[in-house]
């Protein structure tokens, strides 16, 4: 069987997460995030991981490195893996798509859902250590930041 590489692109809370999840659960697929590379980082120096740190982090990656970075680690990641069945959960810009589009097997998958419930997602989960305490208000001015305003 060819492998298949599922990109998932979609707004925050918006679901691309349980669906790789899902495909990992049932079909034994490897996952990869966009965010993993950045909380990385952010553990290794210490510093809370928070959607604004992870946003300056992946700003200055891509300004010094070039906009196809974090997709190229990705890309090779994806391929390397012995798995049939790939995910990437956090496509959100053009270069990265791009980058992507390339690798044999790839596929895009755009992943919606409505503001309110994608907000009460967010606030459950708390996978951001602000995440929990955000208020409406909040999260529309989180939608508003560069890599949400990107995503394709």
């Amino acid at each position: 069987m060819n492998k298949i590489i599922l990109g998932f692109v979609g707004p925050i809370a918006s679901g691309k997460g349980t669906i790789c999840q899902y495909l990992k659960e049932k079909h034994g697929a490897e996952i990869f995030r966009f965010s993993t590379m950045l909380r990385d980082v952010l553990d290794r120096f210490y510093i809370p991981q928070s959607r604004e740190n992870m946003q300056a982090v992946s700003s200055a990656l891509r300004q010094t490195f070039g906009d196809e970075l974090m997709a190229k680690t990705i890309a090779t990641d994806a391929t390397k893996a012995p798995a049939e069945i790939v995910g990437i959960d956090g496509v959100r810009r053009l270069p990265d798509i791009k980058h992507l589009r390339e690798i044999p097997g790839f596929y895009l998958v755009a992943i919606v859902a409505d503001q309110k419930t994608r907000f009460e997602r967010i606030t459950k989960r708390g996978e951001n250590i602000d995440d929990s305490q955000k208020t409406f208000e909040d999260f529309k001015r989180d939608e508003q930041r560069e890599a949400e305003v990107q995503i394709a």
